[in-house]
């Protein structure tokens, strides 16, 4: 059976269980083509959790105008972030989280695998939660029933892996896109009626909150980019590649954050599952049921995805104390951890639904914006490209077990965001207090990250990691 899978030039589609884990990809499993980075990513942001993140402008007043241009404003930022992590994947073909070695030590890098870890298997709470809560609200389904089937059906795509992810994941795009076009330009063209609000107008904190919504939760996808990229080809197009997933990613995101906010202003629902089934059935007769189960299909998949890239993870960490040999087995073994751990968080949420969503994506942004503004300095400032991938993989290497310029340059950062934190019922920074409860740590950490990274590099020898790098090269090159 041959087919493209999403990934670099044309090559046999893989039936069985991938595998490889956290290893290098050789230059001679390259396949695929840059271009369908697009509808992969775009489809990973095409379910009903990423219209849920229109309804919070409108829940807090703001019109739907401003709730559309804040979310569209929120998305275009944080998908840079995200984007320009997709060139390491071809250019190292490793994991992203690998990667990260280079700049916090083979065993530092448990410090920002602690967060990426938590926003893998928080996402695949959230999404539980979500759609079991919406599912038993809308067809009276058994939370615990659908949280456990969603959970086999995540972790079967991932165990199989990456090309069965890709696989999945277009077809899914394609039987995804018309159906939301039709539900779409009925809502334009009047097909589906709803009610003014009383009241909704502008207010400057609803503004950033959905602005801040928006820019996390592509910022969060930042970690996963490399994962899926590493097959792609060495030498490919760095800016094809940035573009493709840039606009994948962020024109799914804007359409249904749109799509939400137009839902919970004008018909007053703040459950995603329940207002799709209602807006579509106005549409025609079943439409709505219809893209119901599309979109389960697409968050089952999209778990799939978190499983996937969370094995990477606990993978990568572990092997940061105890050597692993990449296995099949190793892979299986880390996924049924992470959905255990999801499982039990799952089935014991009792917030409402859009309160878990929103604080689960600050408190992931909290913990990834550091790591991602250490890496990317790193990656286009600093080194520029150029590693030694073989001492990724040894404790001794030339980048050290404990990097101290990343890790400080992290908790420098982290701290200095402290400030602007807002997490409501739990925590409220002075800044965030001072701006109306507005949490802007984001930008404190980003900035603060990135510029101390930055400062402190500038004492590395990179002189010094040449030879390394074209022993890597060379030793890489026989495999």
């Amino acid at each position: 059976m041959n087919t493209e899978t999403g990934e670099g030039t044309t090559n046999a589609f893989r039936l069985g269980i991938e595998h490889r884990t956290i290893d290098y990809v050789p230059i001679s499993e390259r396949r695929g083509k840059v271009i369908n980075q697009g509808p992969f990513w775009f489809l990973g942001n095409f379910n009903f959790v990423t219209t849920a993140i229109g309804f919070i402008g409108p829940g807090m007043g703001l019109s739907f105008g401003y709730t559309a241009l804040s979310g569209t404003l929120g998305i275009l930022f944080g998908t840079i972030f995200m984007a320009f992590h997709a060139s390491q994947g071809p250019d190292l073909g490793l994991p992203q989280m690998i990667q990260s070695r280079a700049q916090f030590g083979y065993r530092g890098v448990i410090i920002p695998l602690i967060g990426t870890l938590f926003t893998f298997a928080g996402f695949n709470v959230v999404d539980t939660v979500l759609l079991s809560q919406g599912l038993h609200n809308l067809f009276g389904w058994e939370i615990s029933a659908v949280a456990l089937i969603l959970a086999v059906i995540a972790i079967t795509i991932a165990i199989y892996g990456h090309d069965w992810l890709h696989l999945v994941f277009r077809i899914l795009f394609w039987i995804s896109l018309p159906l939301y076009l039709i539900l779409t330009v009925a809502i334009a063209t009047g097909g589906v009626s709803g009610k003014p609000p009383a009241h909704s107008g502008f207010n400057w904190i609803a503004f950033a909150a959905e602005f801040a919504a928006g820019a996390s939760f592509n910022i969060t996808y930042a970690p996963y980019v490399s994962d899926y990229t590493r097959y792609l080809p060495h030498g490919k197009s760095r800016t094809g590649l940035v573009l493709s997933v840039y606009l994948g990613a962020s024109l799914s995101a804007i359409w249904l954050i749109i799509l939400g906010a137009w839902l919970s202003t004008y018909l007053g629902v703040q459950d995603g599952l329940v207002a799709t089934n209602l807006a579509g059935n106005m549409v025609f007769p079943h439409l709505g049921t219809i893209l119901v189960l599309v979109s389960i299909g697409a968050l089952a998949a999209t778990m799939g995805l978190n499983a996937y890239s969370g094995m990477l993870t606990l993978v990568t960490g572990a092997d940061a104390f105890v050597k692993l040999k990449p296995s099949k087995g190793v892979r299986v073994v880390g996924i049924l951890v992470l959905m255990v751990i999801w499982l039990a968080i799952s089935l014991n949420v009792t917030a409402k639904a859009i309160n878990a969503l929103y604080d689960s994506l600050s408190i992931m942004l909290y913990l990834l914006v550091p790591w991602t503004a250490v890496n990317l300095m790193d990656y286009f400032f600093v080194r520029r490209g150029h590693y030694a991938i073989r001492d990724l993989f040894e404790p001794n290497g030339i980048y050290g077990a404990w990097s101290w310029r990343g890790i400080v340059a992290y908790f420098v950062g982290f701290a200095a965001s402290v400030p602007f934190f807002d997490l409501a019922g739990f925590y409220e920074g002075p800044v965030a207090k001072a701006l109306g409860g507005v949490d802007i740590s984001w930008a404190p950490g980003l900035l603060v990250s990135g510029l101390v990274y930055y400062s402190v590099a500038r004492s590395l020898d990179l002189a010094r990691e040449r030879p390394a790098i074209n022993a890597s090269v060379l030793s890489l090159g026989s495999l």
